[in-house]
């Protein structure tokens, strides 16, 4: 059961590459930094002699001290003790002389923690247990000590044992004991430890701290605000320390690095974290290109050994292929069932509604093809794909049976099968049991409802046995050349970042910006892993007369509130460019796990708050008066009025 440690440290024995590497010129020969590792000493400086989970038959004879919770009994004669490594079985004494050894193992309560000293022996033959890293053997217990007994638990540290994810985030330091979650954070810290080998030992990059204390940053997700003892005034936690990097760039450090904490206040939403982590790098004097290349050689490098290796270069799409080819800007190509244009099938049609949008300059009609559909889809499926299309995107999908279930068929679907049936299935390549469904809009609306009911029909053909997205395959994906702006969705007229403010303009687009500033490409970049958005970045703008003219003039923004940044920029700024991978979620697609929750020691629920300490947590007002606020509580307009008539209203 426990023997994935093993695999976890294996990879550490042995030499990771490049020996040493030399830093900065005359510093050399002080910072010569080796990459050597060997299996770590899980017992030094403590009192046990081995772990639980190491011992095997080349032990046999030896006296050993063992630490760990209790996991089960069996008819008080054999015990399993468990610690972080795995597990072994302790042959409790019968005899009269160790009555108060027997004493002690016997009534302490499962998950108690113990001392125990013996004498390691082989199992007799028969009962080794196979499944088990340390089942040829077990302890022949000598001396007990019960360290600590544990109370009635409030569920099962077994990972078997289904507990509600509420309960587990209320008694996480329990939760942590199950062998999953020891998995996920060792394995963490592992990939961890080898990106900070690859990018400081191997590269040169310099791991540097940015403040968490900064203040507002204009676009972008909501901040949390942290008040200050000045009146009025307040620090904002950052979303990323985006501007704190590129300032290192100005201030030559040349190639930066950091495993970054940032916030963002974005309320309840299922798979986000209010605080998260991120891989946050940035190097002067880079092109795009540069920034992949050394991304695929980190992620090769630090890719777990019990995983197949990861292929590089990885490859790459452009935003308008992405979204015209999977209806998304963070495709899963692990399958396909990809959008095909086939407006050119029913330029003369007489269906009326097809006519109707073919007739409009951007109207298309497109569709997928969902092999073995009618074998596997049932007439409820088919209404919910319609109910999504409906409720989500406001637009009509037409489900098209070929032979199979052609009586499902509505009246309009089988008059374009009968009209035009062949260009249709020589165009999708369709077999008989295939289904499609159609759709006809806008290009980016029809792609983008396409893109969706693609993956709810890939959640329906998995949840009737076919393997569609195999969970051990990575598919990763770079995706470039995405829109420098997109219209703000109050206000259309109006343009927004697609990212942020600090994106640089696609060299070849750049004279658009002063005419047709909506049709600009940007240097930005995607990581894409299994459908997942993992990584993002960007080539930077180092010119501040252009920075400044797209947050003024493009964005209208406040530019006093990055006058710092700007100021920066004219003192020789060098070109630069980064990226920032999302720790969480790629630790998360890594283990299997099914949250990003599951890969996190102490998350927030999805709505953020701690089960645990039942933080967010009120203040007494007395605490709140040096920083000049009080809450506004919710109420009718009477309750308000009456706070701001009554000074000394309760402010707590």
């Amino acid at each position: 059961m426990f023997c994935w440690l093993n695999r976890l440290y294996r990879g550490l024995s042995s030499p990771t590459g490049r020996t040493t590497q030399l830093i900065w010129g005359s510093l050399s020969r002080s910072l010569v930094l080796s990459s050597r590792r060997r299996i770590p000493e899980f017992s030094s400086f403590v009192a046990r002699t081995n772990t639980c989970g190491e011992l095997r038959s080349s032990h046999l004879g030896q006296e050993v001290t063992l630490f760990g919770w209790i996991q089960y009994r069996r008819q008080n004669t054999f015990l399993v003790l468990r610690d972080f490594h795995g597990l072994i079985q302790l042959v409790i004494p019968q005899d009269e002389s160790a009555a108060s050894v027997k004493k002690i193992l016997c009534e302490a309560p499962v998950e108690s923690v113990v001392r125990v000293s013996g004498t390691v022996i082989s199992r007799p033959p028969g009962q080794e247990n196979p499944k088990m890293p340390t089942g040829e053997i077990e302890i022949k217990v000598k001396t007990a000590e019960l360290l600590n007994s544990c109370k009635k638990l409030p569920f099962e540290i077994k990972d078997f044992v289904k507990k509600t994810e509420a309960l587990r985030l209320q008694y996480r330091y329990l939760d942590l004991r199950s062998f999953q979650m020891q998995y996920n954070l060792r394995l963490r810290s592992q990939m961890v430890m080898k990106m900070r080998e690859y990018l400081c030992n191997l590269h040169g990059f310099v791991d540097i701290e940015t403040p968490t204390l900064f203040k507002k940053t204009p676009g972008g997700a909501k901040e949390f605000v942290v008040p200050s003892r000045e009146p009025g005034k307040f620090y904002s936690l950052p979303q990323s320390p985006q501007q704190f990097k590129q300032l290192l760039m100005v201030g030559g450090l040349d190639r930066y690095f950091q495993v970054a904490r940032c916030y963002r206040d974005e309320g309840s939403r299922p798979d986000r974290q209010p605080e998260f982590t991120q891989i946050d790098i940035e190097m002067s004097f880079v092109d795009q290109t540069g920034i992949q290349s050394l991304i695929e050689g980190l992620l090769q490098y630090s890719w777990p050994r019990d995983k197949d290796p990861v292929v590089v270069p990885f490859p790459s799409m452009t935003f308008a292929e992405a979204l015209a080819t999977y209806g998304t800007d963070k495709p899963d190509t692990r399958f396909g069932m990809k959008i095909v244009d086939i407006s050119d099938v029913f330029r003369n049609t007489e269906v009326r509604f097809l006519q109707d949008v073919l007739s409009k300059p951007k109207g298309t009609v497109k569709a997928i093809r969902i092999p073995e559909g009618a074998k596997y889809l049932k007439r409820k499926d088919i209404e919910s794909i319609r109910k999504v299309a409906a409720d989500h995107f406001n637009q009509e999908v037409l489900p098209v049976f070929l032979k199979a279930s052609r009586h499902w068929n509505s009246p309009v679907a089988e008059f374009i099968l009968e009209k035009q049936s062949l260009e249709l299935i020589r165009l999708m390549e369709l077999q008989e049991e295939d289904v499609i469904l159609l759709t006809a809009g806008e290009h980016r609306k029809a792609c983008s409802l396409l893109g969706k009911l693609r993956l709810e029909c890939a959640d329906l053909l998995e949840a009737r046995g076919v393997v569609l997205r195999d969970p051990a395959l990575f598919s990763f994906l770079w995706v470039v050349d995405f829109p420098l702006f997109l219209p703000k969705e109050e206000n259309p007229g109006e343009l927004e970042s697609a990212h942020h403010p600090f994106t640089a303009p696609h060299p070849s687009d750049i004279q658009l910006l002063y005419t047709e500033p909506e049709k600009v490409r940007s240097q930005h970049y995607d990581l894409v892993l299994n459908g997942s958005e993992i990584g993002g970045g960007s080539i930077r703008i180092h010119d501040a007369e252009l920075q400044r003219y797209i947050l003024a003039t493009l964005l209208k923004e406040d530019v006093k509130l990055l006058s710092h940044l700007l100021q920066a920029l004219d003192y020789g700024a060098p070109p630069h460019g980064g990226i920032a991978l999302g720790l969480d979620r790629l630790i998360c697609l890594v283990t299997g796990a099914p949250s990003i929750r599951d890969v996190i020691a102490f998350p927030k629920s999805f709505r953020g708050y701690d089960l645990m300490s039942n933080a967010p947590d009120s203040i007494p007002p007395e605490e709140l008066k040096p920083y000049h606020i009080r809450v506004s509580w919710p109420a009718d307009s009477e309750a308000e009025k009456s706070s701001l008539d009554h000074p000394h209203h309760p402010e707590s």
